[in-house]
């Protein structure tokens, strides 16, 4: 006999159960305990279950951390600035530093914009300095690429050279090809409407019956093909015809462009190069596009952003501020305007003051913390160690009284590394097969031909060099036909992504030189030609080479590397002058100067290069591993043996001798606080230790674990095939969209996000394109355009959900007033009076699962804010798993047999072993004891009839926690034989011909062991005899244990710093909320009516006087009199302090 320990892990409870389990015929297996222990992971119980809300929760309450956190910042900016302005004499503590009195609303800005140029009083500008510390602006960062945001336009020596030589975009792109250069840079958005109205008033003398504003207003905000179709049906104008090969296409169309603002061109022409100037424009708009040109606008204006602004509110006194951003460096020059004026008129403005207060307070933002220590460790160069106190001494655990031990060692590589994604290729490389398709006749397995060195080669450089191949790609570098052949990556090669985006970069300076035609050319015909390019015009072609097997010093010298870790490494920019902001833009300036200084990049060339978005994320090897490994892929081996080669066991497989001889601890360790960065699976394997352990403690040392694992079974070769067919399905939509995109639309390389604004758009042809909020219809030239927004149904900040079905699309200003609300609570809110026809545009677009819309979708459109789910969500599904992984690590560290098994063979066994009704068996007298029973009519298939049924009303076995045990108990009785059955059972369904008779020589001995026949149905045997009867007696007797989740207080130490090391104190931290979130709250508010000064004005009351001169006097008064109001207030004490006529409450 052998004990064994089930357990059953989930997000928020143990089910435990030890077993005695047979070893031959002779013994009979025995059940000794079964238990469960509950973690409760938030206060509420209805929030209990499965972990769904818990996630949301600590998300939620990271969020409101990061606001409070933000205001708490800026307010203690605002009084740094206030203590610094009152302790070098601009104002006093009493100095009024808000608005007051009647017409004063604009009053601060009018006053801001006034002290760029004229003296005003410091008082004053103290209230200015507070304006501009409350917002300081953007402040851009390279590695932040969001679509919806746009680009960064950075063009102020473009912007200045049209400027000074009064010209627009079109001339200046076309004097820049006529030249022979190739590249046409981005223009600011005003300078492109400049040269739209301009051409259109130009024109419009020669054809004003066509050019007039119906069309004009028609043509706003379209893109190419829109434009075009409104020229038609408006105007009956066809655009002129552009032809020829690409360059001298664009040569021609500049040319137009370059004319149109000073001759006389045809109807055509002036239709087509409006329209192309209106698609540019239209591809110019989103946020960060609106910040540059506002950067723009103030630098050729010559004025600061307050002066901006003011002279916004001259014109319109309702204009919008609020949404109007600008660079934090148009700030600073601000601030630096307003100082170097001010400082004229007022001696105490001196230059150390400006530091303090510009430098120290308001613009002074910390450079973000290193997270390398978040970093996870490379499992081949990563290794424990004991820890030990600062004297040198070995900390010992609390529970196992053994030293604690930590991780240290190699931390994992970025995967945009060059040396990570040649890694990647060699990899795959390696695991590919080329197999000739099969003619349907042969009945043969088909055979694979391994690829030779110089085939293993040639696709590396390729796929080095240009990114991602398909299979057809592929095939085509090695000489071989799609139709003919085909390889075991159908959905194609994943290449060097680093690599990919660089070379776009340099194709493009190659194109700009009068090279970079490379349709035709191989990767190693496009290297030479850059080889011999690049030191023509001055840049290092060293950064075209980067060779992974190099040693020491050597290989981090490479200047490929060098330039992907500037890249990589680059941080923001502090301030930029005046000079360089012309030079280089607003953006990534300190890392645009070190590509020209250090690699020889020219700044427009270095502008490109900054803009790469590398891949993000982190791989599982170290670049010290990697380096090791690599030359061994190289020579063709693949991972395992690779890995072997280089000295590391790539599985962490021990041979059962290791196993047996391997050191164990006696107990399990808990997981120190914050160790996994994942808060709940780290409660619930801390609760895992201590089950594992007080069972260890009450009935001896188990001799195996076996732990459920929430995860299908070995999937057959059609499954697999299926799930393959499902994504590359997808895939293919999504590329037929963007062609689609491209075509009726006129974007040419549609992003993802397009892809999805698309889709969204076409789920709404059930309403004809109408808004689900307010039913306006989205037009067709509008879909792409800034006044339409994808608008998350549930918003991110109530529950993180990024899918396609929490997604629709709204109008701006619907986006912008629904906020953070859901869409029925907005509808609900702000328009009651038509919550009866959303709910039937809603049903319209799912109608009845026919519709365009999920169930999913309709659900959440239907869905109030206080019904937002709490149970079990699809992030959890992996928790678990991730739960169970780690569970069998640690337990490794005490057992010798540890088994995961499949919550599917769980399910099966359950059945088998008829467990299924237990527990509603269990529940059945007490539901009906309480009236929670009803009776049902069932069709009884044996007796073909009718017949009635008394049951548990809305029953499901998750209502009694008791049920874990009982999975713990399969669990427990979960044999290697049962596993081995149904996985090689699963197997035979996707074998053929004789293939199938050997799996069913291999299940033959198995199937007479552990199944049997009942009732013509194969189960498998139980592992007792009685055992229905012997789980239902064991599972009544428990006595769940839930964790207290109300605790007051926790113990903490807290660490702080000292000369000589550290203090250390135990601090009572309290816990959780102190009352629910609520909108009321106690207010000190001015009393509007003076009160007056009686025996009865007590001490109490003295305290709430606001004003801190009259409170001072007043306190002192009382005082006097040992605070007796009856003496200090009587009317004979007053007429004697004359000093008290003064205070008027």
């Amino acid at each position: 006999m052998k004990t064994i320990l089930g357990l059953d892990l989930g997000t928020n409870s143990i089910g435990w159960a030890l077993v005695k389990e047979t070893e031959n015929s002779n013994e009979k297996s025995e059940i000794i305990k079964l238990g469960v222990r509950v973690n409760p992971l938030t206060v509420d119980e209805k929030t209990n279950f499965e972990a769904g809300r818990p996630l949301s929760t600590n998300a939620d309450r990271t969020a409101k951390r990061s606001a409070r956190r933000n205001l708490q910042r800026y307010k203690l900016r605002r009084k740094n600035l206030i203590d610094l302005l009152i302790k070098h004499r601009l104002i006093d503590k009493d100095t009024p530093l808000t608005e007051i009195g009647k017409n004063t609303t604009h009053q601060t800005l009018e006053l801001r914009a006034k002290a760029a140029r004229e003296r005003i009083e410091l008082e004053d500008l103290a209230r200015v300095f507070l304006a501009i510390n409350k917002k300081r602006g953007y402040r851009s960062s390279r590695k932040v690429n969001n679509e919806e945001e746009g680009q960064v336009v950075d063009g102020m020596a473009v912007a200045k050279k049209l400027y000074d030589e009064n010209l627009t975009p079109g001339q200046y792109a076309y004097e820049l090809l006529s030249k022979g250069k190739k590249y046409v840079p981005d223009f600011y958005r005003s300078d492109l409407q400049a040269e739209f109205d301009s051409i259109w008033e130009y024109q419009k003398q020669f054809y004003a019956d066509i050019l007039d504003d119906e069309l004009y207003n028609a043509l706003k905000g379209q893109g190419q093909q829109n434009s075009r179709k409104r020229f038609l049906a408006i105007k009956g104008v066809y655009t002129a015809e552009n032809k020829g090969k690409r360059d001298e296409v664009k040569l021609q169309h500049y040319k137009w462009r370059s004319e149109a603002i000073t001759q006389k061109l045809s109807i055509e022409e002036v239709a087509y190069v409006l329209v192309e100037i209106n698609n540019d424009l239209n591809k110019s708009s989103g946020y960060l596009g609106a910040i540059s040109d506002r950067s723009k606008e103030l630098y050729f204006n010559k004025e600061t952003v307050g002066e901006n602004l003011w002279k916004q509110i001259q014109k319109n006194p309702h204009t919008s501020l609020k949404n109007q951003v600008f660079y934090r460096q148009d700030y600073l020059d601000e601030f630096e305007q307003i100082w170097e004026t001010q400082a004229q008129f007022h001696p105490q403005l001196t230059l150390a003051l400006k530091e303090q207060i510009r430098d120290v307070v308001i613009f002074y933002q910390r450079k973000l913390k290193s997270q390398k220590g978040l970093l996870s460790f490379c499992q081949f160069e990563s290794w424990e160690i004991e820890r030990k106190d600062e004297n040198g001494n070995v900390i010992l655990n609390k529970t196992t009284q053994l030293p604690k031990r930590q991780t240290v060692g190699r931390r994992v590589a970025p995967k945009s590394s060059p040396l990570f994604q040649e890694f990647k290729i060699w990899q795959n490389i390696n695991n590919l097969e080329i197999a000739k398709i099969s003619d349907g006749n042969s009945k043969n397995k088909k055979e694979t031909e391994a690829l030779s060195d110089d085939e293993r080669k040639l696709l590396f450089e390729e796929l080095n060099l240009r990114g991602n191949l398909s299979q057809k790609e592929v095939l085509q570098i090695l000489g071989l036909k799609d139709k003919e052949y085909k390889t075991n990556f159908p959905e194609g090669l994943e290449g060097n992504r680093t690599n990919a985006a660089l070379f776009n970069i340099y194709q493009q300076i190659a194109e700009n030189e009068g090279y970079g035609d490379w349709t035709k050319k191989s990767a190693q015909e496009i290297k030479e030609e850059l080889k011999a390019v690049f030191p023509q015009i001055g840049i290092q072609a060293d950064i075209l080479d980067f060779n992974a097997e190099l040693d020491g010093k050597e290989f981090e010298n490479q200047a490929s590397y060098q330039l992907w870790h500037l890249l990589y490494s680059a941080e923001e920019d502090d301030k930029i002058n005046e000079e360089d902001q012309i030079i280089y833009g607003n953006s990534a300036v300190s890392l645009k100067k070190k590509l020209c200084e250090k690699f020889g990049f020219t700044p427009e060339y270095a502008k490109w290069i900054a803009n790469v978005s590398l891949q993000d994320d982190y791989g599982n090897l170290s670049t010290k591993a990697m380096r090791k490994i690599i030359p061994y892929l190289i020579d063709g081996n693949d991972y395992s043996e690779a890995c072997a080669l280089a000295g590391y066991n790539h599985s962490n497989s021990l041979t059962k001798e290791e196993n047996d001889n391997r050191e164990r601890l006696n107990k399990l360790e808990l997981l120190p606080k914050n160790s996994l960065r994942n808060p709940v699976v780290e409660k619930i394997l801390n609760q895992m230790v201590n089950v594992v352990n007080q069972v260890i403690e009450t009935y001896g040392k188990p001799d195996e674990v076996r732990i459920e694992l929430a995860r299908e079974l070995k999937k057959s070769a059609e499954e697999r095939a299926e799930m393959t067919k499902g994504i590359n399905e997808a895939t293919r939509r999504n590329e037929d969209i963007k062609k689609l995109i491209t075509k009726n639309f006129g974007i040419p390389n549609p992003t993802k996000n397009d892809v999805v604004r698309y889709r969204l758009w076409e789920e709404l042809a059930p309403l004809a394109y109408k808004d689900v909020f307010t039913g306006r219809q989205i037009k067709k030239e509008d879909l792409f355009s800034s006044k339409i927004d994808i608008e998350h149904i549930i918003p991110k900040a109530l529950l993180f959900d990024d899918s396609f079905s929490n997604k629709t699309l709204a109008f701006r200003e619907t986006n912008l007033k629904k906020a953070d609300r859901t869409a029925y609570g907005f509808i609900e809110s702000d328009y009651n009076a038509t919550l009866d026809d959303y709910i039937q545009r809603v049903e319209t677009l799912y109608n009845n699962a026919k519709g365009t819309i999920s169930k999913g979708k309709r659900n959440k459109l239907l869905m109030a804010q206080k019904n937002l789910p709490d149970g079990f969500i699809e992030r959890d599904l992996r928790n678990s798993q991730y739960i169970a992984k780690k569970a069998k690590s640690m337990i490794e560290k005490v057992f010798n047999d540890v088994n995961v098994t499949s919550g599917s063979i769980t399910d099966r066994l359950r059945e088998d072993w008829d467990l299924i009704n237990v527990m509603k068996e269990l529940n059945f007298p007490k539901y009906k004891a309480l009236g929670l029973t009803e009776i049902e009519e069932r069709y009884d298939i044996g007796q073909e009839k009718t017949k009635k049924v008394e049951v548990i009303t809305d029953w499901t076995k998750r209502n009694d926690h008791r049920h874990h045990a009982m999975d713990a108990l399969t669990v427990a009785f979960t044999t290697k034989s049962h596993v081995q059955y149904l996985n090689n059972l699963n197997t035979i369904h996707s074998l053929k011909g004789d293939e199938v008779d050997l799996e069913l020589s291999k299940l033959y001995g198995l199937k007479n062991t552990i199944t049997e026949v009942v009732n013509k149905k194969r189960k498998f045997i139980p592992p007792m005899p009685n055992f229905r009867e012997e789980a239902k007696k064991h599972i009544e007797t428990i006595l769940v244990s839930i964790k207290n989740k109300n605790k007051v207080y926790t113990k903490n130490i807290n660490k702080t710093k000292k000369e000589s090391g550290y203090h250390t104190k135990e601090q009572l931290t309290p816990r959780g909320q102190l009352h629910k979130e609520t909108v009321y709250g106690k207010s000190k508010r001015p009393m509007n009516k003076p009160t007056k000064i009686n025996k009865n004005f007590s001490l109490e009351q003295a305290q709430l006087i606001i004003n801190v001169q009259e409170k001072e006097l007043v306190l002192r008064h009382l005082a006097q009199f040992d605070n007796n109001p009856a003496v200090a207030f009587d009317t004979k004490t007053l007429k004697k302090c004359h000093y008290l006529k003064m205070v008027n409450l």
